[in-house]
């Protein structure tokens, strides 16, 4: 504030922003610091929390400006200058990000968190290789920092170095994002299953639990009396005689037991200690009676190209916000002659779909569905998927549907960078966002070839 003496009054309204905004209080908080910095708009530390407060929030942009503005008051300040570094990251700003935590770093060379996020915004601009060696080098010197471990793991995922790269990301347990499992039963420890039972318990979302599921059978290489797996509700039919598995379920019956358990996502660390190859993905249980459900409801479009959209995936995942888009986004889509459009969406959003007609024109197919049986089902009887990056991905990757998945320009490593085909689902197809969190580009891509591919069943 350069120096400048407050009134008490504007003292006491400072403090007490400050004081909501650290108790959780943001609601209260936010409209203190507009009255505040209205009357003292250049005081910098007040303009970077309130910048901390938006991007809790998830308002990117205001805090963006809000960084910016405490910057231009305040560019030699450490805490400003590595607060606006993290919303630059935000917002794919990757390279101004990078730049600014390295000179950060060059003043600050013992600071573990700078160099995490050194790693992390080399990989965002699709240096990985480098990402990882750095981050393989900051690890020497920090062996103890997790955020240095998963964030090299991330790196090694997403330069195709799966032995290292599962190996690494076992440190996810000891971040604040899982909480640690609290079981009576021990944790496996890879030694010999002779005559014992396993428990695989699922982790994280449902798209990993189908996109792991492919390496169970790698357990029975450890001669296992029963593999037994736990699901969670929407994919139990799905799950239902999964090859590697004795039994899956939701809940134990009377007197049934195992004798230790493991993490799906520990199952790949196995695979890649002995093979470079990626499994094909897994089987999946598709009921009858979810493919009469989807066979009735697209009775009457058997002339059209028929394509399922999901455009969010659950609004409770820290990165959902960047990865997917608006339903309105596949307004671009409606009028593609030949082609009709459903939604395989089910969750909150759907309000908004609804409230604006949307629904009139991309029908509502996911709605009523149980459970991801009944989604995969109607996959089965559809031409194409179009998604954002979510569980739909993976099913219908594993089902070997049509897929053309759309990613924004950080994304999940087993998408790699820069390409259009992705191993680990060969019926996948990769749309990427030319501009940070501009969809504009992929759906004009997407338009095009939709268009093609429906022309040809139109001719067909």
């Amino acid at each position: 504030m350069s120096g400048q003496k407050l009134p008490p009054a504007l003292l006491e309204l400072r403090q007490k922003a400050q004081d909501l905004h650290m108790n959780g209080d943001v609601a209260a908080a936010q409209p203190l610091y507009e009255t505040y910095l209205a009357s003292v708009p250049h005081d910098a530390m007040m303009w970077t929390n309130l910048g901390a407060l938006f991007r809790k929030n998830g308002l990117a942009d205001m805090a963006l400006h809000a960084q910016r503005k405490a910057m231009a008051i305040q560019p030699e300040n450490t805490i400003i200058r590595n607060n606006l570094s993290n919303i630059l990251a935000d917002t794919g700003h990757a390279r101004e990000a990078l730049e600014l935590r390295q000179a950060l770093l060059a003043e600050k060379p013992d600071d573990p968190n700078l160099k995490a996020m050194i790693g992390k915004a080399m990989r965002a601009l699709s240096r990985n290789q480098a990402s990882a060696d750095f981050l393989s080098e900051a690890r020497t010197t920090h062996p103890d920092y997790t955020e240095i471990g998963i964030q090299l793991a991330l790196s090694q995922l997403a330069a195709g170095n799966y032995k290292d790269g599962f190996h690494n990301f076992d440190l996810r347990w000891q971040t604040d994002e899982l909480t640690p499992r609290d079981m009576k039963e021990p944790k496996w420890d890879t030694r010999s299953l002779e005559g014992k039972s396993i428990m695989v318990l699922p982790e994280q979302g449902f798209g990993d639990g189908i996109a792991m599921a492919r390496f169970l059978p790698v357990l029975q290489a450890y001669n296992p009396a029963r593999v037994m797996v736990a699901t969670e509700r929407p994919l139990q039919r799905l799950f239902d005689g999964l090859p590697g598995a004795d039994w899956t379920g939701g809940a134990l019956d009377d007197g049934d037991s195992f004798d230790c358990w493991t993490n799906i996502m520990d199952l790949p660390t196995l695979h890649f200690a002995q093979s470079d190859e990626i499994p094909a993905p897994v089987t999946l249980n598709v009921p009858p009676e979810a493919t009469e459900r989807a066979t009735r409801m697209l009775a009457a479009y058997g002339h059209t190209f028929n394509v399922g959209v999901v455009w969010t995936g659950s609004l409770t995942y820290r990165g959902n916000a960047v990865r997917s888009f608006e339903h309105t986004e596949f307004h671009r889509l409606i009028d593609v002659p030949g082609v009709q459009l459903f939604s395989l969406y089910k969750g909150p959003k759907l309000a908004e779909y609804k409230a604006d007609g949307t629904s009139h024109f991309i029908l509502n197919a996911g709605e009523s569905e149980q459970d991801f049986a009944d989604t995969a089902a109607m996959m089965q009887q559809l031409d194409l998927v179009i998604t954002s990056d979510t569980a739909t991905a993976h099913l219908a990757g594993s089902l070997g549907v049509p897929v053309w998945t759309v990613l924004h320009w950080d994304a999940f490593w087993m998408w790699q960078r820069e390409r259009d085909r992705t191993p680990w689902y060969p019926s996948m197809r990769l749309y990427r966002q030319d501009t940070p969190r501009d969809w504009t580009g992929p759906f004009e891509h997407i338009r095009d070839d939709l268009a093609d591919l429906a022309a040809k069943k139109g001719g067909a």
